[in-house]
């Protein structure tokens, strides 16, 4: 397996690379380069070959990997293909996005297609535009976290960055603007539908579901407005802000309140509890950038749908006792019921309630020129675990992107990041924009 990687990586590799010879062509100039076309066209292939270490004795790696031998290390090959492109013809302009994900893995090899974006978007005049189709909405301020984002997927908060699937959904947008201290104000509503093959991972079926944000540019300061309300999903209501407070440094922050909130909680023994509470979440950040180039970013979440410490160690405990069953009789039940429960919330990304989340990034430090090295954290402020995450990146090779990033794991027994099924990954993202 690890020669495969080195051969596939040695391939992309010399692929990408720049040929010396097309240094020496001649440079011609063509007006029809720069004129503007209908169509648009591009994309990005991505090749990240990884390793993570085992810990074995953990609860998920118990509950994932209970009737296989990983051995010390588990070594994997993420390959990415993205396509995208639009087509402009007067007020209309048709928009495209795709995903092609593969996995090569000793656990057995996995391709997935997913069309990211695909919508029609019509402009009938500068104040309005209306948009039907499959889109991202990226509703919210917060760089880790959105809890706002109500029609949006949750982000992954170790690769915040990364593009998600849209949603099928009408809206539209009316933008107007002012002088005086309110500048700008826009409405955007939307139509969700949840029906079969359409949007069925956001809840119950058969609902056609209106969300809306208000953005309002007053006194400088980026303030939205939101809800969300219908069948599929419990009515919710949400506000964000970002200002700048001077040249280098951007606050913000976001709130969202969620009615009759429904979780499912496990004791040790198996014992399953249903309960349904509102909940409030918030989070509070800020980015600022020095005068050496040193970004920073660091927010505080609140997640009100998160589950407490005893409420954790309860699923941990019903895993753990699950698995020594299995050992002593060969009857895996509990542990498919586990299973079926970390489908759930306890599977989030980010299942608990309090996190703070650090990010230090300096660009081209002693002037290597296309150098970036950062440092990331995420801290579970409930249980005292914690991700740490140094990083460097190289874009010194036009369009072609190289990141290598270790993260380390860790925390007590029965703690979100102390019981995860690895306590140590290394990988090598080789990206290629065309």
């Amino acid at each position: 397996m690890k020669r495969s990687l080195g051969l596939v990586t040695l391939l992309i590799l010399s692929f990408f690379l720049p040929d010396p010879g097309a240094a020496e062509e001649t440079y011609t100039f063509d007006l029809a380069e720069i004129e503007k076309k209908p169509y648009d066209f591009g994309g990005y292939v991505e090749m990240k070959p990884s390793i993570s270490q085992i810990r074995r004795d953990s609860s998920l790696y118990r509950l994932k990997y209970y009737n296989r031998d990983l051995g010390s290390s588990l070594e994997e090959a993420n390959l990415k293909l993205q396509l995208e492109g639009s087509y402009e013809k007067g007020i209309a302009r048709l928009t495209f996005k795709t995903n092609t994900d593969y996995k090569l893995s000793r656990l057995g090899d996995d391709e997935r297609t997913d069309l990211y974006e695909g919508f029609l978007s019509l402009s009938p005049s500068s104040s309005w535009k209306i948009d039907a189709g499959k889109k991202t909405f990226k509703w919210g301020k917060g760089y880790a976290w959105n809890p706002v984002a109500f029609i949006d997927r949750p982000k992954d908060p170790d690769d915040p960055e990364v593009g998600m699937e849209g949603i099928f959904a009408l809206s539209a947008d009316y933008t107007k603007s002012f002088a005086g201290p309110l500048k700008t104000v826009s409405f955007t509503p939307v139509v969700q539908p949840v029906y079969d093959h359409i949007n069925t991972e956001f809840g119950k079926k058969d609902y056609l579901n209106l969300a809306g944000k208000l953005y309002l540019l007053l006194y400088d300061t980026d303030i939205d407005l939101m809800v969300l309300t219908g069948g599929s999903r419990t009515t919710r209501f949400g506000a964000d802000f970002s200002r700048n407070m001077g040249t280098n440094w951007e606050v913000h922050g976001e709130i969202a309140y969620v009615k009759d909130v429904q979780s499912r909680l496990v004791d040790p023994a198996g014992n399953v509890s249903a309960v349904e509470f509102d909940a409030t979440s918030f989070l509070l950040g800020m980015r600022y950038l020095t005068a050496r180039d040193t970004t920073t970013i660091l927010e505080y979440y609140r997640n009100g749908t998160g589950f407490f410490g005893p409420e954790m160690e309860g699923f941990f405990g019903f895993v753990d006792n699950g698995y020594r069953t299995y050992q002593a009789t060969g009857n895996d039940a509990a542990l498919q019921r586990a299973a079926l429960l970390s489908e759930g919330n306890y599977g989030r990304a980010n299942p608990m309630r309090d996190y703070l989340y650090l990010r230090i990034s300096q660009k081209e430090p002693f002037d290597i020129l296309y150098f970036t090295p950062a440092l990331t954290t995420i801290v579970n402020l409930d249980d005292r675990s914690f991700q740490i995450s140094p990083e460097a990146a190289y874009t010194g090779i036009t369009n072609l992107d190289l990141r290598l990033k270790a993260s380390f794991i860790d925390g007590p027994a029965n703690s979100e990041f102390g019981e995860k099924p690895f306590d140590f990954k290394l990988e090598l993202r080789i990206g290629y924009y065309f």
